[in-house]
């Protein structure tokens, strides 16, 4: 008998654990701060959306294998935020065979929504969730802390970049891989020193990806007002030629690909690409909706009427 039922994988129940509390943010403390996120309104310092990537990593693998980690892609929309003690539990819906595509979400042990995302895999992405969103975004109206950004503007220089082991991530991560690996909710020996990994060294976590990408951004001087406080609201990171390997020099390059806003925020949409040490051959891509929060910019409702 045959039946057309989706099914799908889940993972266990997990506590994320909050790893950027001491997190500096253009020179002050960030939304990861319990105190900072209550004078935001929010309950306590949430943790970082792409924390919850490495949950689907184990559910990734069974469906594609080691391709997964060289060619995937996972792209996300955060929903609710998780503090720490929280558990979450990672799903995702079983392809036909051969597909290249499929759906994937998170929940919270009570059911509450984490995170919705598509899991694809090269040649054939489709579109990815994200690119969806992309297409019906509506230009904003009254941008205020991004006024002086623009769509096609590029980062002011290249960023050379890598991960040690035991690197310390600098300000907005403060930590290195290593003291990640100690908290991280799915751990692999293909992460650690001395991996007997099939790429012959140790690989960067997927969520560790995104700090990689992240690390150097100061460097590209987009005039964002300040001060403000930030939030991860979509992400995406894409494996061209992966996986990236720990201890292995990298190129970045930015640009501003979207600008958008909502009732609470204003949005500007960072591809960030990540190439060999010679800036030559693409490895990965990483997109990012870096939303601000428009409360925490002092004197934003004057600044805007007076635009």
């Amino acid at each position: 008998m045959s039946f057309d039922t989706p099914l799908s994988l889940c993972g266990p129940l997990r506590q994320p654990q909050q790893m950027l509390a001491d997190q500096e943010y253009s020179g002050h403390s960030s939304i990861h701060d319990d105190s900072m996120a209550e004078e935001l309104g929010f309950r306590a310092g949430p943790i970082e959306g792409p924390t919850h990537f490495s949950q689907f990593l184990p559910l990734l693998a069974r469906i594609w294998g080691n391709d997964w980690f060289e060619r995937g892609c996972f792209s996300s929309h955060f929903q609710n935020m998780v503090v720490e003690g929280e558990s979450v539990r990672a799903f995702v819906e079983i392809p036909e065979p051969g597909a290249t595509r499929a759906r994937a979400w998170a929940e919270k042990a009570d059911g509450t929504p984490v995170l919705e995302a598509s899991a694809s895999i090269d040649p054939d992405h489709g579109q990815t969730l994200l690119e969806q969103r992309m297409a019906k975004l509506r230009p904003p109206e009254k941008l205020v802390i991004l006024s002086d950004l623009e769509v096609g503007m590029t980062g002011a220089q290249d960023e050379p970049v890598r991960m040690d082991l035991d690197q310390h991530m600098g300000n907005l991560y403060p930590f290195s891989l290593n003291q990640k690996l100690e908290k991280i909710t799915e751990y692999s020996p293909w992460y650690a020193e001395g991996a007997s990994s099939p790429w012959g060294r140790p690989i960067i976590p997927l969520e560790m990806v995104s700090v990689l990408a992240e690390y150097t951004s100061p460097k590209a001087q987009f005039p964002v007002k300040h001060p403000v406080i930030g939030l991860f609201a979509d992400q995406e990171i894409r494996m061209v030629d992966g996986p990236l390997l720990v201890g292995e020099d990298y190129l970045i390059r930015r640009e501003i690909v979207a600008l958008s806003e909502s009732k609470r925020t204003e949005s500007y949409w960072v591809r960030t690409r990540i190439f060999d040490a010679a800036g030559e051959q693409l490895k990965a891509e990483m997109l990012l909706n870096h939303a601000t929060l428009k409360h925490s910019f002092p004197g934003y409702e004057e600044a805007r009427n007076q635009a």
